[in-house]
């Protein structure tokens, strides 16, 4: 019947009693399969991700910088890994690397979650931040501060 029409003959389901066969043309079906993938492929996200590096000695303007770089990453949808590398005795502030850690998470809460805690791999201490998963049908860009209230004025 498939050579009668110019088709060929696909089998389906070889393992099934009786084997299913479908008569259709076998070029058509593989284009459309590649069209399909590439549709799907265009619609799925890639998720990066962004690594900062920090010393336990960073001064405190440069640590505001490198986190307000972190913070437009996770706005981005980026994930971001911050590594603080400790060298030669510096490892013994580590306490120090820790309290970084948290100062960071203080500052992205409200747009990060923690993907992987602070935790100590040699002389490095690593956390990995994953954006927060946005509720559908809210789409608030960046929230808002709240005004600062003029001292000499009562309302």
């Amino acid at each position: 019947m498939a050579r009668d029409r110019g088709l060929d003959l696909m089998e389906i389901s070889p393992t099934a009693q009786p084997p299913v066969c479908k008569i259709c043309d076998y070029g058509k079906f593989k284009y459309e399969k590649k069209k399909k993938e590439q549709t799907a492929k265009k619609k799925q996200t890639v998720i990066k991700v962004k690594e900062i590096q920090l010393r336990p000695q960073t001064d405190d303007h440069d640590l505001e910088y490198k986190f307000k770089n972190v913070r437009q990453f996770l706005i981005d949808g980026d994930k971001a890994k911050i590594t603080i590398m400790f060298r030669g005795r510096e490892i013994t502030y580590v306490d120090q690397g820790f309290k970084m850690m948290r100062q960071l998470t203080e500052l992205v809460k409200d747009i990060a979650v923690v993907e992987a805690t602070p935790k100590l791999e040699g002389k490095k201490l690593i956390m990995v931040l994953a954006p927060a998963a946005k509720k559908p049908g809210s789409s608030s860009p960046k929230p808002e501060l709240p005004k600062p209230k003029n001292p000499g004025s009562e309302s």
